[in-house]
């Protein structure tokens, strides 16, 4: 079956709301507010979702809907809804009886750790009263939560502003209302998460109902603001202001906002970037990745070079800058005092990509880079240059053909990472060839700033060509010199190859090797939402991502389709088509398109992480992935443009 449709809102401090079209939550993640404290991966669900009913002089009619275990949709609120828009943000229309309809609007202020929920009666308001009870927990994203003795139901009460302070530690919650609030506290058992229950992972949970907001539809609009603000003069002042002037003040501003996009993607790349201290990162993926070293750098060529916010990505490579310890880049910045991980060959090469790339569009658009800006970039680019001929963690260094190893057992270092407990799905150890296409790109990069850098990139150039070039498969092996061992390949049929020719400045292969690669790819991994991560005439490919973690984990890498390889795919078969403007308009009906239609599909005015090898290639993982946008924004604004270089 295909997924259920979700909707985001995101409040650019890490925190977000997100929930299905239909209102039922399918996942733990789903939820009106989540908080990130301090840095994206410090996260708190506060508030789950709520039960809402309209009380008419025809009667009581519900417009929300939870599903129980083992398996119980109730109440019947979905069946009421008769239209749905995602634009400016979530809209759900109700049709009730007496000739009423209902809208509910839910919105995130960018900047504010606050959710807006509104609803507008049409038609007669006499005697209609909405109910509001919210469900709250206070817990990790990861985790669920139950019944216990602990959580503090009673709120603090300032005229129409409440607090509560439900665990030690974890932020509050205030709510604002136009309307009434009566204390009735109970606990709801046994919320069940379909999403949850088909990932093999806890699926049920308990949440606690301190009370009732009531609104007569007579007064006005029903308004609840759901909020953990950090304080400042703003928050002061909170309790001062009627609910509906906040939420009209912040409408106004928010649909403002929303509007002045050149468009809904370029409005969507803006979710993934979030603060991070007093900084800047870019999340990579809703609802549970957080800011990933090699998923930064890759999104930020998408998300923030082509749409022109180039001093975000300016903030978010001079933070990152700073992390360089022995010629890496950390795949993850640390929280909470934990150390750093590096355990990624490719995000420092990919670091280097965005540079190269950030300093040419700062002088394509006119804009002076900094000299200290300049000076930094280029230090952490020699850094890693450096550290990575004389060898590094995890085995990666240069070898004597130029080339660079990088592996150990029980360890995975590329972007093809599933592991599960000790099993390294696709350990690649080795030279894999995406690895050796970034490596050959951050030298000639390394070499514009450092000549002495060029003859090494000549060197490994020469030797990618001479042992990558598979003349049985008419392609490239996946990794050379395998486990260390002169001379042994892995043939496998991968997607890692198109980097030769595509998604990097410079190619590595021309002519009729690089037309092979992209034929060989074409045929057998393009599908309409991305490349398979294997061949289906492989052994080892798994046609759907699907059950519990280890089976999904082992198909993760070997068949799923990756939307976000599909950059490179197309950027490669524009190069080997020539570069004509009728190769551009061809990929922009053939390739682009479908990622278009896909905006629709599982995450709306998103792109979803991956999805099954097989046909319907059913949406699958986060349904809102940063990279994913973030190539197609690349795509269409920068590869496809007609005054760009191919």
């Amino acid at each position: 079956m295909p997924p259920e449709i979700e909707w985001l809102e995101t409040d650019g401090l890490g925190g977000f709301a997100s929930g299905t079209v239909s209102l039922a939550r399918t996942r733990r993640y789903h939820a009106l507010l989540i908080r990130a404290e301090g840095s994206p991966a410090r996260r708190f669900v506060l508030v789950n979702g709520a039960d809402v009913f309209l009380c008419t002089p025809e009667g009581r009619f519900a417009l929300s809907s939870q599903r129980y275990a083992p398996d119980v949709l109730t109440p019947d609120g979905m069946d009421r809804i008769v239209a749905f828009a995602g634009e400016p943000w979530p809209t759900w229309t109700f049709r009730l009886p007496g000739g009423r309809s209902l809208r509910q609007e839910v919105f995130i202020p960018r900047g504010r750790a606050s959710t807006v929920l509104s609803w507008t009666l049409d038609g007669d308001p006499a005697g209609c009263v909405l109910e509001i009870r919210p469900f709250f927990s206070g817990r990790d994203p990861h985790a669920t939560h139950h019944a216990n003795s602990v959580f503090d139901f009673t709120p603090e009460r300032a005229g129409d502003t409440l607090r509560w302070s439900p665990y030690t530690g974890v932020p509050p919650v205030v709510a604002k209302t136009s309307g009434g609030y009566m204390h009735d506290p109970h606990w709801y058992r046994n919320f069940l998460y379909l999403e949850e229950r088909a990932r093999g992972l806890d699926d049920t949970e308990d949440l606690a109902a301190p009370g009732l907001f009531n609104y007569d539809f007579s007064a006005g609009e029903a308004v609840l603001i759901l909020a953990s603000p950090d304080g400042g003069p703003e928050w002061n002042s909170f309790a001062d202001q009627p609910a509906r002037e906040i939420a009209a003040r912040w409408r106004e501003e928010e649909r403002a906002r929303r509007a002045s996009y050149a468009s809904p993607q370029h409005r969507a790349a803006e979710d993934y970037l979030v603060r991070r201290g007093s900084g800047l990162t870019i999340i990579a993926g809703y609802p549970w990745f957080t800011d990933w070293g090699r998923d930064t750098f890759i999104s930020l060529r998408g998300l923030c070079l082509a749409t022109g916010r180039l001093e975000a990505a300016r903030a978010i490579l001079i933070e990152w800058s700073g992390t360089v310890s022995e010629g890496m880049v950390p795949n993850r910045f640390p929280d909470g005092g934990e150390p750093p991980e590096y355990n990624s060959v490719d995000a420092s090469l990919w670091f280097i990509i965005a540079v190269y790339d950030w300093f040419a569009a700062c002088e394509a658009t006119g804009v002076r880079v900094k000299s200290a800006d300049r000076k930094q970039l280029l230090a952490a680019v020699g850094a890693i240059l450096t550290g990575y001929t004389r060898g590094t963690r995890h085995g990666i260094r240069a070898d004597a053909d130029g080339l660079l190893f990088a592996g150990e057992p029980g360890v995975q270092l590329t972007w093809m990472d599933a592991k599960v407990g000790d099993w390294v799905v696709t350990p690649r150890v080795g030279k894999p060839v995406e690895v050796q296409a970034l490596w050959v790109n951050a030298l000639r990069i390394g070499a514009l700033a450092d000549p002495a850098w060029a003859g090494p990139a000549d060197r490994a150039l020469a030797s990618f060509r001479q042992k990558f070039w598979n003349a049985a498969a008419g392609g490239l092996y996946d990794v050379v010199d395998e486990n260390f061992s002169p001379g042994r390949t892995d043939a496998s049929l991968r997607p890692n190859q198109i980097f030769s020719v595509g998604g990097l400045p410079f190619a590595l292969l021309e002519g009729v090797q690089a037309a092979a690669v992209v034929r060989l790819v074409e045929e057998k991994l393009l599908t309409t939402l991305g490349l398979r991560s294997l061949t289906p005439d492989d052994p080892r490919y798994c046609p759907r991502y699907e059950g519990g973690v280890r089976a999904r984990d082992g198909a993760y890498h070997q068949g799923t389709v990756w939307p976000w390889l599909l950059g490179a795919f197309v950027e490669a078969w524009l190069r080997v088509n020539g570069g004509t403007a009728a190769a551009r308009a061809k990929s922009l009906t053939r390739f682009v398109a479908p990622l278009h239609a896909h905006l629709r599909e599982a995450g709306l005015g998103h792109i979803s992480e991956i999805a099954d090898g097989n046909a319907p290639h059913t949406p699958r993982g986060c349904p809102f992935q940063a990279w994913s946008l973030a190539e197609l924004l690349r795509l269409e604004h920068l590869v496809l443009q007609p005054d760009q270089p191919v």
